[in-house]
């Protein structure tokens, strides 16, 4: 599947890495360590949509200042985590499951080994994405993903998917 939609996003992957490099100097491909399965670090890759320089914060720490003007479109459109398609096929993510966090985020990663959560691959969307509940809420967050790993199948995949392309 992942290798289906890589191919297939690719064009447009492409068009967004050259409007990238056009509207702000710097790299259009982001990458940042992130914590994986079972508490093991990856590197996870994203369309950069901040300025280079931006502190390595969680998404809700870091100054709105810091997104691009193009960033702000893609991120909307949820074009940015399609390089982590990339991560799906070397098996550090999937499609779906909790997102991947910083390390320095201890509290969620404390939660998320308490819960069972750390058991799983971190996924490029989830359940707690398309209810709107972000990492600023450690206990909320990693309860939504218990919550997702103890209904997860292929259909409820299907529905998480599709809301995260549909969602508002």
């Amino acid at each position: 599947m992942a290798t289906l939609l890589l191919a297939v996003t690719s064009p447009v992957q492409l068009l967004a890495m050259l409007a990238i490099r056009v509207s702000s100097p710097g790299p259009a491909i982001f990458s940042q360590t992130r914590v994986g399965r079972e508490g093991i670090l990856f590197r996870c890759h994203k369309l950069r949509t901040m300025y280079v320089g931006t502190p390595s914060l969680p998404t809700h720490e870091a100054p709105v200042s810091a997104v691009t003007a193009l960033g702000r479109t893609l991120r909307k459109l949820k074009v940015d985590e399609l390089p982590q398609l990339w991560n799906v096929l070397k098996g550090e993510m999937s499609l779906v499951g909790p997102r991947p966090c910083l390390p320095s985020q201890t509290e969620l990663i404390e939660l998320r080994r308490e819960l069972g959560v750390s058991a799983a691959l971190p996924g490029i969307t989830g359940l707690a994405q398309i209810r709107g509940v972000d990492m600023s809420n450690p206990r909320l967050c990693a309860g939504t993903d218990a919550e997702y790993l103890k209904a997860a199948s292929i259909g409820f995949d299907l529905r998480i998917l599709l809301g995260t392309i549909y969602r508002g």
